[in-house]
């Protein structure tokens, strides 16, 4: 009795001192932070009066940021950043407001860290940069090397340089999976399966070693759409005619081994590019554009960030407010943080602006290839209980709204999207694996007893009985009727109509423009346009972006960081953590599965569309 006694004791002062040690860190990390913030300087960054606005994005561009600012923050100081992103709507701001300012003297496009993004996103930004050149201010770009979403914005530049060990790819546009049925044959795993739709492709590499004649002629028509949009606005660009552009690209490794593999050059007499130059020879230009910093010794710039900073909006005047509600990434039940959709998290902002009376119209702006259909459905009856009160809503899709992302768009009052958004894939399926055949191979056997044949049907260790396979595929059959049937209701029209054009099958914004799965072709902008419209607001609103509030311990976190991030300089704080997880093949494998994780409760219905590009 003693003994435990004391072991109890031993463990209870344990706890008091760690909670003390905590709570002094706690204290130290405040007072640090005062300290950081009243040493700092005050005051914004400053516009120089003669300046280059340099536009760098790094990563992806992306209509919302994954995650929380204080992660984002912390990752980077420990030099372990996750999938670079770069928002659209501050580069769109920034690009806007330097078009009317005199001190700006020129736009910089600075595309080396930039890795990629969708179409309609590169086609937002293609038409601000058009916007500002109305200036008659010069738009300089340049890249050591450009690949296909770089060159897509550097082709506007009116100077376009590349480095002498540089080149111009374009490789067109590609759609490839990995398929696992062999693997999993050689584990004698069973896969169930339940979908409507021959064009439903997401379970296909569970269940073939080869993309079906289905997919194959589904994705080679939307993937032409885009490479003709792409070879349509790129060609025009550079004073090229389309099929110029077409012939660079198809022989390119024969005009490149024409010029003995200098593909700089290669660019450069083909006109992609106006100088192949080295970064001095660059630098020396721009200090001709926009004036000499005489402290750096390099032109006179100031990034996008810092330019929102220091300048002020233009703010639409007016009472009534259109919300803009941003559904990014996959669907996923419940809470889920910003670049990912939570039918709990997202429901909830939609209902913020539904319940808000300065609200007066509501923008969905969709970027999501789909996922759970409950999640789906929470939201898109939330979209329909906010047009029952009154306040229209338009669904603004970005460059993928398919499947579980047009579920949640079909109920609005108008569905607008780009010529090449991905949408469409109406079509809904599960999946559950069991793995008794596997386990039999480790002589590991299952048996029992149960009162009903589908007690235990939520093991992996046993296959699924007769009932069980009709249970879930009846629920897959009424999945897809509600969701063929609710998309006619939004679309006014016939659900044979629908059916014929969904079976998961997947469609370019034009072409769904066509077959009326969506209203009218057109961007962000256009939507809200078009929810002040349908509100009868003229212009006499304001736009209130509507996003989750992070946590008071998240803000404070920030709030340190920013401030600490001076101090610490450019080098991250390397440690010794594992680098596997940042392997692009590592990151794809993991979404693979964590898609089966997903499916395998149960009974869960997915509306998904593997279908970014």
């Amino acid at each position: 009795m003693a003994e435990r006694v004391a072991a109890f004791l031993r463990s209870f002062f344990r706890i008091v001192e760690l909670s003390a040690r905590l709570i002094v860190s706690l204290a130290i990390l405040i007072l640090v932070a005062m300290l950081i913030a009243w040493i700092l300087p005050q005051g914004g960054p400053k516009v120089p009066k003669s300046t280059a606005l340099v536009l760098s994005p790094s990563g992806f561009l992306v209509e919302q940021l994954a995650g929380n600012e204080a992660e984002r923050l912390m990752l980077e100081l420990l030099g372990q950043p996750v999938d670079p992103e770069t928002l659209v709507r501050p580069l769109l701001d920034a690009i806007e407001r330097a078009k009317d300012d005199d001190r700006v003297k020129v736009l910089v496009l600075d595309l080396n860290r930039l890795a990629g993004g969708g179409l309609t996103k590169l086609e937002d930004l293609g038409k601000a940069i058009e916007a500002f050149k109305e200036s008659e201010k010069p738009v300089v770009a340049f890249s050591d090397a450009y690949f296909q979403a770089q060159y897509y914005l550097g082709a506007l530049a009116d100077e376009v340089y590349v480095h002498p060990m540089g080149m111009v790819l374009l490789p067109g546009y590609g759609s490839y999976r990995r398929y696992y049925k062999e693997a999993l044959d050689e584990i004698d795993a069973r896969w169930h399966v339940f979908r409507v739709g021959e064009y439903k492709s997401a379970v296909e590499p569970y269940l073939r070693s080869s993309m079906s004649d289905e997919a194959r002629e589904a994705r080679r028509e939307w993937l032409s759409d885009l490479w003709v949009s792409y070879r349509a606005d790129v060609a025009s660009s550079r004073g090229l005619e389309e099929s110029e552009l077409e012939s660079y690209v198809a022989d390119y490794h024969l005009k490149l081994s024409a010029h003995g593999g200098d593909a700089a050059r290669l660019a450069l007499d083909f006109g992609l590019v106006d100088h192949v130059a080295a970064r001095d020879e660059l630098r020396s230009r721009l200090i001709e554009l926009a004036g000499e910093d005489e402290e750096t010794r390099s032109f006179n710039q100031i990034d996008h960030r810092a330019y929102l900073q220091a300048t002020e909006a233009k703010k639409r005047q007016g009472d009534a407010v259109i919300a803009v509600v941003v559904a990014k990434g996959s669907i996923l039940d419940g809470r889920q943080p910003p670049g990912t959709i939570g039918g709990d998290s997202t429901s909830t902002l939609i209902r913020e602006a539904r319940e808000d009376d300065e609200v007066e119209a509501v923008v969905l702006r969709v970027d999501s290839p789909g996922g759970s259909s409950l999640a789906s459905e929470i939201i898109r009856r939330e979209v329909e209980l906010t047009r029952e009160a009154g306040k229209p809503v338009v669904a603004s899709m970005g460059s993928v709204a398919a499947s579980g992302g047009y579920w949640i768009s079909m109920s609005a009052d108008e569905i607008w999207a780009s010529e090449t958004t991905i949408t469409g894939s109406i079509g809904i399926y599960a999946m559950i694996p069991t793995f008794e055949q596997s386990l039999l191979k480790l002589k590991v056997h299952n048996d029992g007893v149960g009162t009903h044949p589908l007690a235990g049907v939520s093991g992996v260790d046993r296959d699924l009985p007769p009932e069980a396979l009709e249970v879930v595929q009846s629920l897959i059959d009424q999945g897809y009727r509600d969701f063929i049937t609710r998309a006619a209701a939004g679309r006014g029209m016939e659900v044979e109509e629908i059916d014929r054009i969904a079976r998961g099958r997947v469609w370019s914004g034009a072409d769904a423009h066509r077959l009326g799965l969506v209203d009218e072709l057109g961007d962000l902008d256009d939507a809200i346009a078009a929810a002040a419209r349908l509100a009868e607001l003229g212009d006499d609103y304001r736009l209130r972006w509507i996003e989750r509030a992070p946590s008071r311990r998240q803000q404070l976190l920030s709030w340190f960081l920013l401030r600490a991030r001076p101090w610490l300089g450019d080098a991250p704080l390397e440690l010794p953590l594992p680098r596997l997880a940042s392997h692009p093949l590592f990151r794809d494998v993991s979404e693979d599965l964590a898609l089966l994780a997903g499916s395998r409760s149960t009974y869960q219905a997915l509306a998904y569309c593997p279908c970014e590009y």
